[in-house]
């Protein structure tokens, strides 16, 4: 398990990425893509609904590395979890290996561990060239929908949906997904939109809060 930073650190950390990142302009996923067997396209669209009232003061967990995810609404019962890193050349964040790990989602290891104060960001495959992966069922998530993190520790983290972001890769929202808070949030990254030159167009990005 990797060392716990110190929390001014750690913010250090998560600015100087989030700057990184909206300075070459990315932060998208882009290693989605189709294969001989497609799932239809993943038109989600976006929603929002008011944060919970509380919100704020809802208590965090301490820091854990997480090793699942589950969404009962749309099938998604994964049992492992793989590290993510953002390449620094880049500015993309990694995704799991679409021919070892299309079905597992991953964490990214420069942010907090979901429960933990701040926004834990996950990433898991809609397709891959091998064809439907984990979030194929995408479009059956919605508002008030609960992601449940399994960790390390033997705490599960469960996150209600507030906000479902539909966007185009080029307008990647960097800040908002990796910007800092002072809640417990979640933020899990999928692809969306047309297939067009063998990678989908969109990113279906869910926000959601530790609940209480």
């Amino acid at each position: 398990m990797t060392r716990t930073a110190a929390p001014a650190a750690r913010r250090r950390v998560v600015a100087s990425t989030v700057l990184a990142l909206a300075g070459i302009g990315i932060g998208s996923l882009t290693a989605c893509g189709g294969g001989p067997e497609l799932p239809p396209d993943p038109k989600v669209g976006s929603t929002a609904a008011a944060a919970a009232a509380g919100a704020a003061t809802t208590p965090t967990l301490p820091k854990s590395k997480p090793t699942g995810m589950k969404i009962d609404s749309a099938g998604v019962d994964a049992k492992k979890m793989v590290d993510l890193k953002v390449d620094p050349a880049t500015g993309e964040l990694g995704v799991p290996d679409a021919d070892t790990d299309a079905d597992t989602p991953g964490w990214w290891t420069e942010g907090v561990t979901p429960g933990e104060k701040g926004a834990a960001v996950l990433v898991a495959h809609f397709d891959t060239k091998h064809g439907p992966a984990l979030m194929k069922n995408v479009k059956n998530i919605k508002l008030g929908d609960v992601i449940e993190v399994a960790r390390e520790d033997g705490k599960t983290a469960r996150f209600k949906i507030r906000e479902i972001e539909d966007v185009d890769k080029k307008k990647f929202p960097t800040d908002k997904v990796y910007g800092d808070t002072n809640r417990s949030e979640l933020r899990l990254l999928t692809c969306g939109g047309e297939l067009k030159d063998g990678h989908r167009t969109n990113n279906v990005i869910f926000y959601a809060d530790l609940a209480a």
